[in-house]
């Protein structure tokens, strides 16, 4: 049986583009990424830490995020992450639903092609919740992030407890003792 998947957006997740500080949070470094839309690079904040927490979840990790395949480049490397799919947004990119469900949504559900997933996003509503119920044939789960903070310890918990309510995630490695003392560098910011 396959490992579920943890569909992982970048910005207000990983790059906590929302905080009201002028320097990075703690544990988090600057990385400055080339944009040919602005004069000068735009910057992104990154915690390292968040790569080993995030391979040690039991999940198989899936990009869902604007970046689509340059989060390789730009966000795993830093992260210490190997390459990883994404899901390509093609035309539905930015593209606003009527419904008021996230443009990311439908592709996400489809990606997943019937496997349990978790979908860690800053952007996810109800709407959200409830479309992925609806149409998601497996259990899937979705974890909203704070993008003024980022995924923090309570975040990584949180996924642990979500994980172990989908079907098909009993190879899980690790117990819950081991994971929350090796996640204890990711102490909550305040």
């Amino acid at each position: 049986m396959s490992r579920p998947l943890l569909f992982l957006d970048v910005d207000g997740p990983l790059n906590p583009y929302a905080a009201a500080r002028p320097a990075p949070l703690p544990g988090y470094r600057a990385r400055p990424v080339p944009t040919t839309l602005e004069a000068r690079p735009w910057r992104l904040w990154l915690n390292p830490a968040h790569g080993p927490a995030l391979l040690r979840q039991g999940f198989d990790i899936c990009w869902a995020t604007a970046w689509m395949s340059e989060a390789n480049r730009h966000i795993g490397t830093v992260l210490g992450l190997p390459e990883l799919p994404f899901v390509d947004f093609g035309d539905d990119l930015f593209r606003e639903r009527a419904d008021g469900v996230h443009w990311k949504t439908a592709a996400i559900v489809e990606h997943a092609a019937g496997r349990p997933f978790l979908w860690v996003d800053d952007e996810t509503t109800l709407l959200d919740d409830l479309y992925v119920a609806a149409w998601s044939p497996a259990p899937a789960a979705l974890h909203h992030v704070d993008p003024r903070v980022g995924l923090r310890l309570e975040d990584f918990l949180a996924l642990g407890d979500l994980a172990a309510g989908l079907e098909g995630l009993h190879d899980r490695s690790g117990s819950p003792d081991r994971d929350r003392t090796e996640l204890a560098g990711l102490r909550a910011v305040g």
